[in-house]
């Protein structure tokens, strides 16, 4: 995926290690030592915004909506599900909004946050979350005393081509399943390799990614598996969540009001009447502080760019272990007990 999607940075890892590792993934950790390299990660750093450039263009092509590729993107690119909670990531974007808003002239990071996937045809929920993201982007697109403080997207048509331009310039892999609900994931994987640090919670193939990267390069946040079971055990209430934090409040009224869909007041209401369904099953206003603390996190370390860059060297060379060509060799070991014949 790398070689075809990415090859700047294809060239640079073969400049550093040999081209070896393209058959052999393990053999990204002999990067290691370059993550330490200053001038290592400053032609890290020159690859990824030359990927940024080029998917700020196609988005360009794509939307009409230009955007800084010098801005931290955000990206969440999957199907399009209540589980996978893209509500829980644009819940945080009108917040964010709202905070840019009431300090026009604080010190943000910019931030460009990407959404792209599809629904099963009959998901009229999933469809009526789509349509509030682009109902989101419009007004916050427009917004001229935001500027390029903060831009969404939601990209159409979402398919490989389409994921063989966004990876790469990925900075920030949005991997925020509701704990427990997640088989595994492949999506967060090819991120990593790709350079992008993940915030997500502990669920699916994010666990093995933190064992892999180290705690301490990727952002966890929220409930885990055994706390959402005990949460479906004795109940919950979102609206109790909501009343509990005035800004999480105030985003879900004014989705409710109809601010981000003038034409049609009502065209949020579902979303947040389902949002605020007593025993609401994936929890998104729960993990709701939570995931806004992690991204306050993910913005202090990308004001230092050297050091987020490090991390990104980490992340991509701890991928070697999902390789499909591992799996393969392991089950020819363990459970098939074949031997290569070259």
């Amino acid at each position: 995926f790398v070689v075809l999607a990415n090859p700047g940075l294809t060239r640079l890892v073969t400049s550093c290690i040999g081209a070896d590792w393209v058959r052999d993934l393990d053999q990204l950790r002999r990067l290691e030592p370059c993550a330490d390299e200053p001038a290592f990660r400053a032609e890290w750093r020159r690859v990824k915004h030359e990927n940024k450039v080029r998917l700020a263009n196609a988005i360009r092509h794509l939307t009409g909506v230009a955007v800084d590729p010098a801005s931290l993107f955000d990206i969440q690119v999957k199907r399009i599900h209540e589980y996978k909670r893209q509500l829980l990531n644009l819940l945080y974007v009108v917040t964010r909004y709202n905070r840019i808003r009431a300090n026009p002239q604080g010190d943000f990071v910019p931030r460009t946050v990407i959404f792209a996937g599809k629904a099963a045809p009959g998901y009229t929920m999933a469809k009526a979350i789509i349509k509030l993201i682009n109902n989101v982007a419009r007004v916050v697109n427009a917004d001229k005393s935001i500027g390029d403080k903060l831009k969404v997207l939601f990209l159409p048509d979402y398919d490989v081509s389409l994921a063989q331009r966004i990876m790469p310039a990925a900075d920030l892999s949005e991997q925020i399943s509701t704990a427990g609900m997640e088989a595994s994931g492949t999506g967060n994987m090819k991120l990593s390799l790709n350079g992008a640090l993940t915030i997500g919670t502990l669920d699916g193939a994010n666990i093995e990614i933190r064992e892999q990267v180290g705690a301490e390069n990727i952002f966890i946040f929220g409930l885990t598996s055994d706390e959402v079971a005990a949460y479906r055990r004795r109940g919950y209430s979102p609206s109790e969540v909501a009343r509990a934090n005035p800004e999480l409040q105030k985003t879900l009224e004014m989705i409710d009001a109809g601010y981000f869909s003038p034409g049609n007041l009502a065209d949020g209401k579902p979303v947040v009447d389902r949002l605020l369904s007593e025993g609401e099953p994936f929890f998104v206003l729960a993990d709701f502080a939570a995931y806004a603390a992690a991204q306050d996190a993910v913005d202090a370390l990308y004001a230092q760019p050297d050091e987020w860059h490090r991390k990104a060297v980490l992340n991509a060379l701890s991928m070697g272990i999902f390789s499909s060509d591992r799996s393969i060799r392991e089950y020819a070991q363990r459970i098939w007990r074949i031997k290569p014949v070259i």
